[in-house]
């Protein structure tokens, strides 16, 4: 059995207006999902949801990574299992997380030979075909690692502080939330225009800031970053009772990561102070993750 795991990951700027052509800064945090491979007769995929064989329905990405490895090698059967400690649908790239995992997984057990770029590409065309579109940011943190420029794809310093994620378990739709940004720049072009170059600014002011571990300031953004994207509609109540709980006990910084209307936020804080923001957090309903940035992508565990 191979074994094989990749990381979830936050945006620390830049959701939405990355839509728009601006940069955005994203970091693979170290909470993971794994996949477990070995051969077998037939095909069998396995998780908290059941177990099936190639079912577009209950494991969709997986069953998509399957048929592309049909196609470029000579698989017939393997048993695949797979556990997870990123919520799925929540902002945290469950869906990037499993398909690079698997596709390494594969990889592995059959010795195809695929290189990190072929497998990030490869876990993108998935996405695409599973979502039918898709932004290349999450599969290639997943599979890299670290704090990327977006779409630069320029590796930054790791941070050297606390994550600490809130989740709201409420559903949101990525699709709807941006149609809905787009339809309020197709109205308000001269008042949304500037706010999603803002954003994009505050990513490169954001990646001199993340070098020189300037991480009250690199906070204080990530707070007007959250006003902007509260101003274009993404928000909702339970993000913003975070947020504020997050800041108002010791946290640098806190914002919506992910598309918003519900998922999550990510908050920065001084080590020192990690217990007060996820007590904060979880006092105001939250669902709490508390982990680190990570510079370890997609990697083989055991075989």
């Amino acid at each position: 059995m191979i074994t094989c795991s990749a990381p979830g990951k936050v945006y620390l700027f830049g959701e939405h207006a990355v839509v728009y052509g601006e940069p955005a800064i994203c970091c693979a945090v170290d909470i993971r999902t794994r996949v477990s491979v070995a051969p077998a007769d037939s095909i069998t995929i396995s998780s908290s949801l059941g177990t099936t064989d190639i079912d577009f329905k209950t494991h969709p990405y997986v069953s998509a990574v399957v048929e592309r490895f049909q196609d470029i090698s000579s698989l017939e059967g393997v048993s695949i299992s797979i556990e997870s400690e990123i919520p799925v649908g929540s902002g945290l790239g469950s869906s990037a997380a499993v398909t690079i995992a698997t596709i390494k997984a594969l990889d592995a057990l059959l010795g195809t030979g695929l290189e990190l770029d072929d497998i990030a590409r490869m876990g993108h065309e998935v996405e695409q075909r599973i979502q039918g579109a898709a932004s290349q940011t999450d599969t290639y943190v997943c599979t890299m690692g670290g704090v990327v420029m977006i779409p630069q794809r320029k590796g930054l310093d790791l941070l050297d502080c606390a994550i600490v994620i809130g989740n709201t378990n409420i559903f949101s739709s990525t699709k709807e939330l941006v149609a809905n940004v787009a339809e309020l720049n197709d109205k308000f072009p001269d008042v949304i225009g500037p706010v999603l170059s803002s954003i994009g600014m505050m990513s490169a002011t954001g990646e001199v800031l993340v070098n020189a571990k300037d991480y009250v300031s690199v906070g204080k953004l990530m707070n007007i970053n959250q006003g902007l994207l509260d101003a274009i509609g993404v928000g909702c109540s339970e993000l913003s009772s975070f947020t504020y709980a997050a800041r108002n006990s010791g946290a640098y910084g806190a914002k919506i990561t992910g598309a918003g209307g519900g998922g999550c936020m990510v908050a920065i804080a001084p080590h020192e102070c990690v217990s007060e923001v996820a007590a904060a957090i979880a006092s105001a309903g939250g669902e709490v993750v508390v982990t680190k940035a990570t510079d370890i992508g997609v990697r083989v565990e055991s075989q």
